[in-house]
């Protein structure tokens, strides 16, 4: 497979690489339309996801959702060590879609860690299968051997079943601190359960009982987006999950979302994803 460039895009259906930093540069706040998993292997940092401050140790583990604002703080001089993981939504749904008799829907983890925390924490001896699987990926992807494509897929699926059942046994650690602004929170809670809705940031400073100006200043130092950016983002990823999961007319999912205009939708969608509602679709 061709060596994965570090720019937040991904075109298979998973990517790794074992990264390890001394002095990184700053990195922005970002989302992608594909989840994420970090294992943090060594050194000092933090970890902002949608607003709450994570501080990390050897033997975390990261959850990302498709579309959690998130950013890395790392410390000049400390390194920073960790594998990364890159999934896409499609791979995950492609299994989901499978009439398994148990249900089986591998991004289950993702769930369970946005209703429990983020960061969760390995503890000695449940690392070392998770582990064990993500080098033998890393080693098998290395070589060329009989069908060696398929197997390094099939192990990654192995690697994503154990990582759910360590989850849904309670096997990882939930209890991870954070530190977050509580209303900026709210907030968030409210916009996500309320994207069809109108989210004027009169509607939002009124739930909060808070200034507008004040919200908004609040929101930019939590999150890095603005409010109006935070919303456009999340309707438009919603927008896409309902044009690759059901038949819906794209006028229909423009107003699905929260859109007031399909002009400005179709401009958005293009603009974020670099094609057209249309051809997202047909593709």
């Amino acid at each position: 497979m061709p060596v994965y460039k570090k720019k937040g895009y991904l075109h298979q259906h998973f990517r790794i690489f074992h990264l390890r930093d001394v002095s990184m540069k700053e990195i922005p706040f970002h989302y992608h339309d594909f989840h994420k998993i970090i294992i943090f292997i060594d050194g000092e940092g933090q970890y902002i996801i949608e607003g709450k401050t994570y501080p990390l140790k050897p033997r975390d583990i990261l959850f990302v959702s498709a579309g959690e604002i998130h950013k890395p703080v790392t410390y000049h001089g400390k390194l920073y060590e960790r594998i990364v993981i890159y999934v896409s939504q499609d791979f995950l749904t492609h299994w989901q879609q499978e009439q398994w008799e148990d249900n089986t829907n591998l991004s289950d983890c993702f769930r369970l860690a946005r209703e429990t925390s983020s960061v969760m924490h390995m503890p000695k001896g449940t690392e070392h299968d998770l582990l064990f699987h993500m080098k033998k990926i890393q080693q098998v992807d290395k070589d060329e051997g009989f069908a060696n494509q398929l197997y390094t897929e099939i192990l990654f699926i192995e690697f994503m079943i154990l990582l759910n059942r360590a989850l849904q046994s309670n096997q990882l650690d939930k209890l991870h601190e954070a530190t977050y602004d509580p209303k900026i929170q709210q907030i968030i809670e409210y916009i996500n359960t309320h994207l069809v809705d109108d989210l004027s940031i009169n509607l939002l400073s009124d739930t909060i009982f808070m200034s507008k100006y004040h919200l908004m200043r609040r929101f930019k130092a939590e999150t890095g987006y603005s409010v109006h950016q935070y919303i456009n983002s999340k309707r438009l990823l919603l927008a896409k999950e309902l044009l690759s999961t059901t038949s819906h007319p794209i006028t229909d999912i423009c107003f699905q979302c929260g859109f007031r205009d399909y002009s400005a939708f179709s401009r958005e969608f293009k603009k974020q994803f670099k094609v057209s509602a249309r051809e997202y679709r047909n593709n």
